[in-house]
């Protein structure tokens, strides 16, 4: 294993050592390689992870399928501006609003951005 040196400010490293107080992660070192394969697996779907116990760490976090689109460079919303996009020239806004509720919150950004799309369809 190579060994790296980073320096993080005093504010993170202290939320750090506050999960590893709290039993969230054996150790500071598990969390730096955790965090470092999981980012590497949101922006590589490829990526071999090779992290001990990853996936259980993974599981344990319960970490929701919304937060790990947002790393995903815009591909789910991209797909959400096609889809409002197709509702909006068919004239179906019933579907492309309910699509919006469905997988959005109304305080989301992208969630005012898809309504803005679905506006300009509307005139």
């Amino acid at each position: 294993m190579a060994k790296d040196t980073v320096r993080y400010p005093d504010a993170v490293v202290d939320q750090i050592d506050a999960l590893v107080d709290d039993g969230m992660f054996e150790s500071k070192s598990e969390f730096y390689r955790f965090s470092a394969e999981y980012v590497l697996t949101l922006v590589d779907q490829d990526h071999d992870v090779e992290t001990f116990n990853f996936d259980e760490i993974k599981a344990e976090l319960d970490i929701p399928e919304e937060t790990e689109s947002a790393a995903d460079g815009g591909t789910r919303f991209l797909e959400a501006v096609i889809t409002v996009r197709k509702h909006g020239l068919r004239g179906d806004y019933e579907a492309a609003e309910q699509f919006i509720d469905n997988h959005y919150e109304p305080t989301d950004q992208e969630c005012l951005v898809l309504e803005e799309l679905l506006g300009s369809y509307r005139t």
